[in-house]
């Protein structure tokens, strides 16, 4: 796969073909945002009383500042919800929760960090090159467009109806979210022209320790962090922002049990639930992830009690539908160049990541969809931070690859929201997300069957 790859992609035989290509697939986008946008409107004038995280998050700070154990739910006014995150944290949230503001007006804060979310997302479209049509090619920009900006911020407001759960339950991930993309834009900045890589070095360390201190609030997305390997530079390099983000993720741990131990114990009697007559945060709660699938169908045979047959059959699936296709398709990309040329396979993958430096990030991307798609534990309001990594990659689809995405990540999950289908306890956005992965791959693997010879 090419740096140009993009762009041979979007090549037609005549203007006229793109020019009908460009209208159906603006129509296509616009019908979408409509869908958007009344699915969030829709749930604007229910007569619900949203925002239960963001009660619980703050009347855990409250019972802090109060002298009580906020991991006690008796301690909590006005939930029956237990705070799940660690001791430090109640230190960071206590800017947010003062005065009541967020609680009282969440519902207006949280569009407007969504909106920010999309707008400080990178953008990975190739540069300098131009070609005929609508304006709907997301390339030829050395900086990105209004169409891929509006993109990413469509996608995400509305991909796979994550957002919808943050904001009806208030919770924090938009938060994490907001960091994610900061971080993101910190990682994946290209140097520009006549700038040297050891210039962007310290911003992506700060990205990696900005993305591990994210991971920290939920600690189940942590592998997440291995995916900087895929980004396009030296090995100890990569090995350093790594190691970065590792410490960034442990230090919230290090210093909630060091500085608050009292608090700590009291966190890891919750996690563990021991705290009796209590909500309680466990892995088999309800939620649309691989390992709930594996346990539903593992039900399904009478094996819903034994843990090892669960577990082997969500990593059979995980591997199987997700992380097995990804390092294949790797692993074809990479073939490409001859064995004698790289040594081992490290080596070479290092080398083919390095000469492919736009579409190592895109990769790197992708791979922290599909190790985050594969958490064990991936709630509703968690597809939010799973379509940020989405709304990178959408940006630079090809024309067919970006209708199928739209469709399957935003258009269907919005309309099934908005006739009023019920989205708990069931797999539909697992499935869009899975869907959406697989449309995501099958556009990285076409793509890579074009010489890097390509010259426009």
């Amino acid at each position: 796969m090419s740096d140009v790859t993009g762009t041979a992609r979007w090549l037609e035989p005549s203007a006229d073909t793109a020019s009908r290509r460009n209208i159906w697939l603006a129509c296509l986008i616009a019908l979408t945002a409509l869908l958007v946008l009344g699915n969030l409107a829709n749930d604007a004038v229910l007569d619900v009383r949203y925002g239960w995280d963001t009660r619980v998050n703050c009347a855990a700070v409250d019972a802090y500042a109060g002298g009580l154990d906020p991991y006690f739910v008796k301690n909590l006014k006005g939930t029956k919800l237990s705070y799940p995150y660690l001791p430090v944290t109640l230190e960071a949230f206590r800017p947010f929760c003062a005065g009541g503001i967020l609680v009282a007006h969440h519902k207006a804060i949280f569009p407007v960090l969504a909106v920010l979310c999309g707008l400080l997302l990178p953008g990975l479209v190739l540069p300098g090159l131009v070609l005929p049509g609508l304006g709907f090619q997301g390339h030829g920009r050395t900086r990105p467009g209004a169409r891929d900006v509006g993109l990413r911020v469509l996608c995400t407001l509305g991909a796979f109806v994550g957002f919808e759960w943050v904001q009806a339950s208030g919770n924090f991930a938009i938060l994490s979210g907001l960091l994610t993309a900061i971080a993101l834009r910190l990682l994946l900045s290209l140097p520009t022209s006549g700038s040297s890589e050891d210039s962007s070095f310290p911003s992506r360390l700060a990205g990696a320790a900005l993305l591990g201190l994210v991971m920290s609030f939920k600690l189940v997305f942590f592998p997440v962090l291995a995916a900087l390997y895929f980004l396009p530079l030296p090995r100890g390099r990569k090995l350093t922002l790594i190691a970065m983000a590792v410490f960034s993720f442990a230090l919230p741990i290090l210093i909630s049990w060091l500085a608050y131990p009292d608090l700590f114990a009291s966190w890891q009697l919750a996690m563990a639930g021991k705290i009796p007559d209590q909500h309680l945060v466990e892995l088999f709660e309800s939620n649309p992830s691989l390992l709930l699938l594996a346990r539903d169908l593992m039900g399904h045979v009478g094996l819903i009690d034994s843990k090892p047959a669960i577990f082997a059959t969500y990593a059979v699936a995980a591997t199987a539908l997700v992380l097995g296709p990804f390092a294949l398709s790797v692993l074809r990309l990479i073939g490409k160049r001859p064995a004698h040329e790289g040594g081992s396979l490290p080596g070479r993958l290092d080398r083919w990541l390095m000469d492919h430096p736009r579409v190592a990030m895109r990769i790197t991307v992708l791979a922290m969809f599909a190790l985050y798609l594969s958490s064990p534990r991936l709630k509703e309001y968690a597809f939010f931070e799973l379509a940020l990594y989405a709304a990178i990659l959408l940006v630079d689809l090809s024309a067919m690859a970006l209708a199928a995405a739209l469709t399957v990540g935003l258009l269907m999950p919005s309309l099934i929201s908005i006739v009023g289908t019920s989205l708990d306890d069931s797999f539909i956005l697992l499935f869009s997300a899975l869907m959406l992965f697989w449309v995501l791959l099958l556009d990285a693997g076409q793509a890579g069957r074009v010489p890097d010879t390509v010259q426009l």
